[in-house]
């Protein structure tokens, strides 16, 4: 197998899951500073990396790749995980928005329901796109067999690190939107499964459930989507069931006077 070494801007980082195959993993996406295309980094184990490979969301990090062979999304990419070097971070200080920006904007689809549309003819499976009219939304997670998550940890922890069972969040977290270059668009639901969500569930406790989940909508219907944000949701499809997107994350710099996209 012949790796390439890619520079990835990484814009998306999902909640982990066990995996029997892959251990624990995160999906990893983010863009290819070189090509300014969308690429999928699988499997990354991200609490078994060392921690000066532990990258955050907006990371430029440099990693050898090779196309996945399981996976015929054209943006999927296998890793080694051990040649990750983080060579730069894009925080939001000093207008490091605008250098996200740099990356990000040119990646921008029209829609949503052109992503869809790609989806079928180029098998497209990433994409970035401006949503409007945005409700966020919650109902509870389907049960988990609570037994099985522990064996495939003891497995994992048998395997390789130890490490503690990571939280199942009880709650699924949604975005109601429409296309906002589409008039046409007949309106979309998506779950989002970005990490942040998941990690503020587990730090915003409260014995107050309600008081726990009006918080997390305000921060992400509120905060992300109010009108002095330039709000762009990244989405991504699931490879068992390809027409079934989900939200990674969102892109929301501040706007700017007489910004308009």
């Amino acid at each position: 197998m012949i790796y390439e070494t890619k520079k990835v801007l990484v814009t998306v980082k999902a909640y982990p899951n066990p995996s029997k195959k892959y251990q624990e993993t995160v999906c990893v996406a983010g863009i290819d500073i070189d090509s300014y295309k969308w690429i999928r980094l699988y499997p990354i184990p991200f609490r078994d990396l060392d921690d000066d490979k532990k990258f955050k969301k907006y990371s430029i990090i440099k990693v050898k790749t090779i196309k996945a062979r399981d996976d015929h999304r054209i943006e999927s990419y296998r890793v080694d995980a051990d040649s990750i070097e983080i060579i730069d971070y894009l925080d939001t200080k000093k207008d490091k928005w605008e250098a996200r920006k740099r990356y990000v904007l040119p990646t921008i689809s029209k829609s949503f329901c052109e992503i869809i549309e790609k989806r079928q003819t180029e098998n497209k499976s990433l994409g970035v796109f401006k949503p409007r009219d945005v409700r966020f939304s919650y109902k509870k997670a389907k049960e988990i067999n609570k037994k099985e998550r522990a064996r495939c940890y003891a497995q994992l922890s048998f395997l390789n690190k130890e490490k503690d069972v990571i939280e199942h969040i009880p709650y699924d977290f949604y975005y109601e939107f429409f296309c906002s270059n589409n008039i046409n668009c007949k309106g979309h639901k998506l779950l989002i499964i970005d990490w942040e969500i998941g990690q503020a569930y587990r730090k915003w406790k409260y014995e107050n459930i309600n008081l726990l989940l009006e918080n997390i909508k305000k921060r992400w219907l509120d905060h992300i989507c109010s009108p002095n944000k330039d709000t762009f949701f990244y989405v991504g499809n699931m490879k068992r069931f390809p027409n079934n997107f989900l939200i990674l994350g969102v892109f929301y710099p501040p706007l700017k006077q007489g910004n308009v996209f």
